[in-house]
């Protein structure tokens, strides 16, 4: 069964584990509008530092799961753009132990966290526009100010996958850690930020945060509808049987 889990480590750590192993963790609809009610419940809570990973070692997360719904009217749009966190201002650090692939929406989650880090065989990719998907998760608000120019365009229009040491060298991770200790480094991470005045990270935080969701919602329009028009193109229909069908798509 694809779902969330949370774990309390001590009074002040949460873990949230995204499960859908079979599928590296790729989330439902289901998951993703359980993210963004656990987002308020956490932002809530006296959580001082939340760490995300994945279930299992293959993937920390491959994004949507495409073989079920994917509509998207302005209400869907909102909940997974919360659960993201693309626009929304979260208090609270954020720390991501990529264990595996993360990919496609995976990237866009891992874009919402602070402080990041990768086992040795982890692979990043937003392939979207192969499979003729609008990425409107926040890659294209986000990643240029956290990579630059030229890595995000690289990243986004090539669509293939980086290994996690061309990770490293962008900056898009901050740290390689072997994958029998990843968590316990996010974990130590997390104990760490803890430990400081939580009024003091939590204000740093929302200062952060505000300016990266107030320049997200300045773009929000224009990303539903470049959205809406890929999604109803004949590219989008071929796209996303190509990646059903397991085969390359064919755009001529």
């Amino acid at each position: 069964m694809a779902e969330l889990r949370v774990e309390n480590f001590g009074k002040h750590i949460a873990l949230i584990t995204l499960d859908n192993e079979s599928k590296r963790n790729a989330m439902t609809r289901q998951m993703l509008f359980d993210l963004a009610n656990l987002w308020d419940e956490l932002a809530r809570s006296e959580h001082r530092c939340i760490v995300i990973t994945g279930t299992g070692n293959k993937g920390f997360c491959a994004g949507a799961d495409v073989s079920g719904d994917l509509s998207a009217s302005p209400d869907t749009v909102a909940k997974i753009n919360k659960a993201l966190l693309k626009t929304e201002i979260f208090p609270k650090p954020i720390i991501a132990a990529i264990n595996g692939d993360c990919v496609a929406g995976g990237v866009e989650l891992m874009l919402a966290s602070d402080i990041r880090a990768a086992a040795p065989h982890a692979r990043f990719g937003l392939p979207e526009v192969r499979l003729s998907i609008y990425p409107f998760g926040g890659a294209t608000v986000k990643l240029i100010h956290q990579i630059g120019y030229v890595h995000a365009m690289k990243l986004i229009l090539g669509a293939e996958l980086m290994e996690a040491e061309e990770a490293l060298r962008i900056d898009l991770i901050n740290e390689i850690i072997d994958t029998h200790s990843l968590i316990d480094w996010a974990l130590n991470m997390a104990e760490t930020i803890a430990a400081n005045s939580p009024s003091a990270v939590q204000a740093v935080k929302r200062k952060i945060s505000t300016e990266i969701a107030e320049h997200a919602l300045t773009q929000e329009a224009l990303d539903q509808k470049l959205g809406d028009a890929v999604r109803h193109s004949a590219h989008f229909k071929e796209g996303v049987a190509a990646f059903l069908e397991k085969r390359k798509p064919n755009y001529d």
